[in-house]
C-alpha cells in the first residue's frame, strides 16, 4: 500500500470563466479523426520526472506545466527538464509565494498559473492557448491527450486517494473519506489513456487512475497548445500547423479577440 497523505497538492477551487475557449468550438467532426484505442506519451520522457517542489509546496499547478513540458520537448525533439527553482519562480510569479520565509504557500488557480504560462512562460517555455474541455467526454479528453500531447486538469481529491495504488472511486462511493475534496484539490497532466484508465504525473512518477475516478473526481479540465508539441510550417518556424479536424486559427483568433 502506498501512502501518499504527507504529500502536498494545490490546487484552488475553479474558477470558470465564461471568456475561456470552449475545445468543442474548434472541432470539426467530419475531418476529426477517431481518437486510438490507446495512446501513452510517458513513455518518451527520459531519467526522472522529479518532485519539482511539490512534495515541500502546493506548488502542483506549475509542477503540472513543467512536466508536461518535459513530455512535449522528448517526443519532439531534446528533451527539457525544468528545474524545481525555475517551477518554484513560476509559482512565486503567479501567487506571492516566498520561498525564503515560506509566505503565501496557498496554492493557485489553474487558469491563473495557464495565462501566466501563456503571457510569461514556465522555465522558458511559453504555450500559445488553452481551451476547456468537457470533462464527462470521453471522446474530447481521448482527442485533446492524443491531438495536442496531454490535457492539464484538476483534480478534488478525495483522502481514499491517499493510500490507493490506483486511484479508484472506493467501494463506499463519493461520500466520507470518498468525497470529492476531502483530502484537497490537485492539478496534474493526463499523458496516457486506454480502456481502463488515464495515466497522470504526480509527486515524481507516473500515477493510474481508472475512468470512473475521472468523471467522480476532475472538476477541470484544459487542451494546453503549445509549439513544443505542435509541428511548425516548414516555410516559417513560427506558424504552428494544426492537427486535422481542429481549427487552431480561429481558436487563435478568438483568443485575440478576448485577451488584445
Amino acid at each position: 500500500m502506498v501512502d501518499h497523505s504527507s504529500m502536498h497538492l494545490g490546487k484552488a477551487a475553479p474558477r470558470h470563466d465564461p471568456r475561456t475557449l470552449q475545445f468543442a468550438s474548434y472541432l470539426s467532426p467530419r475531418d476529426l479523426p477517431a481518437p486510438p484505442p490507446s495512446v501513452d506519451y510517458t513513455k518518451a520522457v527520459k531519467g526522472p520526472w522529479g518532485m519539482m517542489g511539490n512534495d515541500t509546496i502546493g506548488d502542483c499547478t506549475c509542477a503540472a506545466a513543467g512536466h508536461l513540458i518535459m513530455e512535449w520537448t522528448a517526443d519532439t525533439g531534446a528533451q527539457a527538464d525544468p528545474t524545481t527553482q525555475q517551477v518554484i519562480e513560476a509559482y512565486s510569479a503567479v501567487t506571492g509565494y516566498d520561498p525564503t520565509t515560506g509566505a503565501n504557500d496557498n496554492g493557485a488557480m489553474e487558469t491563473d498559473v495557464l495565462n501566466y504560462w501563456r503571457k510569461t512562460g514556465v522555465a522558458g517555455h511559453r504555450i500559445l492557448a488553452y481551451a476547456a474541455l468537457e470533462p464527462r467526454s470521453t471522446t474530447h479528453v481521448e482527442n485533446a491527450i492524443d491531438l495536442f500531447g496531454g490535457v492539464y486538469i484538476g483534480l478534488a481529491l478525495p483522502k481514499s486517494a491517499q493510500t490507493q495504488t490506483v486511484w479508484s472511486v472506493p467501494p463506499g462511493g463519493p461520500t466520507g473519506d470518498g468525497r470529492p475534496g476531502s483530502w484537497g484539490g490537485h492539478a496534474v497532466p493526463v499523458l496516457a489513456y486506454d480502456s481502463h484508465g488515464l495515466t497522470v504525473i504526480t509527486w515524481g512518477d507516473t500515477k493510474t487512475m481508472t475512468w470512473q475516478f475521472w468523471e467522480t473526481y476532475c472538476d477541470e479540465a484544459y487542451a494546453v497548445l503549445s509549439m513544443d508539441f505542435l509541428k511548425a510550417n516548414p516555410n516559417d518556424p513560427k506558424d504552428p500547423v494544426a492537427p486535422s479536424g481542429f481549427d487552431l486559427t480561429a481558436l487563435l483568433d478568438d483568443l485575440k479577440a478576448v485577451v488584445g
